[in-house]
């Protein structure tokens, strides 16, 4: 199978050479051969000397034209059938690449993988959430006060269950831009990426136009990455404002004007007359790894006050409760509050408390 990999850059080139290597190491694994393209949306001189000493084409794209931009240039400058849509934070485990393959080889449009937050794979990361009319309501009434949170996190929680749980493939199109496979011959019947989103739901907005086809896409537990989160992104003060844009781009586009307007105003509305669901909610008793273990809960860490969408340690963790975020991923996250949830295996919430990241801590 021809297989392409585009990897689209900004200013994290200690990231790159660390992904280079993992995809190095999985190609031979897997005995498979690709071309690696580097979609350059901003680097500096040193940063481009980097580049030149790795077995990459390097994309000089002249500005930054987005996550959709860098993509579409990618696989404008590439031939393969197959191509690989990726971050350079994400690094692939051995046997990643041949999963994917295999997949789209089989039939699938577009194929994604298993993500884990952590080196030693013990935290999942969850699959983008569902989008429909119903779920963005929820979403709304999810911030209104705790229990209609646990509504919301329950019916989340389902749907990543769906996708942790998984030990084949399963139909889905909640696959995460982070990495993504695709067959040329669908992103030429749905079309390029669109650029109008600066950051954030392109990959969504693109899958979505391949559900509306019926064409095929797939979950691939079997296909592990290793997503070092938002490493870019928290280098650029003006993400948050494009994901509102996005967001509202999206909504504009699926749900309609009228509907995305209204939701807006809600919102606004709310905004000003609810608290957070995280005030005045007391913890609850933490359980001790014994307890845990034998009741196989689940811990769930969501930067969300509603606590979703998350992502979880399955049972099974040598870890205990109590020291159940590693250091790696505590260095990783943006100073805040962040909801720790114990729940059990049907769902049911045991524990609840909330873990504070101070000002200062390591990037």
């Amino acid at each position: 199978m021809q297989l392409a990999i585009v990897i689209v850059h900004y200013h994290t080139p200690e990231l790159v050479a660390a992904t280079v290597k993992a995809l190095e190491d999985d190609l031979a694994a897997s005995g498979l051969e690709a071309e690696l393209l580097l979609v350059d949306n901003g680097s500096r001189p040193e940063d481009r000397r980097l580049f030149a000493e790795l077995p990459v084409r390097r994309l000089d794209s002249g500005r930054n034209l987005g996550y959709a931009g860098g993509v579409n240039l990618g696989i404008r400058e590439s031939t393969a059938e197959s191509v690989v849509l990726m971050n350079p934070d994400a690094l692939v485990v051995p046997g990643c690449l041949g999963a994917l393959a295999e997949a789209l080889g089989d039939g699938a449009a577009a194929a994604g993988p298993r993500f884990y937050w952590d080196r030693e794979k013990r935290w999942l990361l969850p699959p983008t959430e569902l989008r429909s009319r119903r779920a963005e309501l929820v979403a709304l009434v999810a911030r209104c006060g705790d229990r209609w949170a646990g509504y919301g996190r329950r019916r989340w929680r389902r749907h990543a269950r769906r996708h942790w749980l998984a030990r084949g493939r399963i139909p889905s199109y909640e696959l995460s831009g982070a990495l993504v496979a695709i067959r040329r011959w669908a992103w030429q019947r749905i079309g390029p990426f669109d650029e109008g989103y600066r950051l954030y739901f392109e990959e969504t907005d693109w899958l979505e136009r391949l559900r509306a086809a019926g064409l095929p896409a797939c979950y691939v537990p079997q296909a592990e990455v290793v997503h070092l989160y938002a490493r870019s992104t928290v280098q650029e003060p003006r993400a948050d404002g494009w994901f509102l844009e996005s967001n509202r781009r999206f909504r504009r586009r699926f749900y309609g004007a009228g509907f995305t307007t209204a939701l807006e105003l809600v919102s606004r509305l709310r905004a000003r007359t609810r608290s957070s669901p995280l005030r005045g909610v007391a913890a609850w008793d933490e359980p001790t790894s014994a307890d845990a273990e034998a009741c196989g809960a689940w811990l769930e860490l969501s930067a969300s006050p509603a606590g979703y969408p998350a992502a979880a340690r399955p049972p099974g963790s040598d870890a205990s409760p109590a020291s159940g975020v590693p250091e790696e991923i505590r260095r990783r996250l943006p100073p805040g509050s962040y909801p720790l949830r114990w729940v059990d295996p049907d769902g049911r919430e045991l524990a609840v408390r909330v873990l504070e990241i101070a000002a200062g801590a390591e990037p």
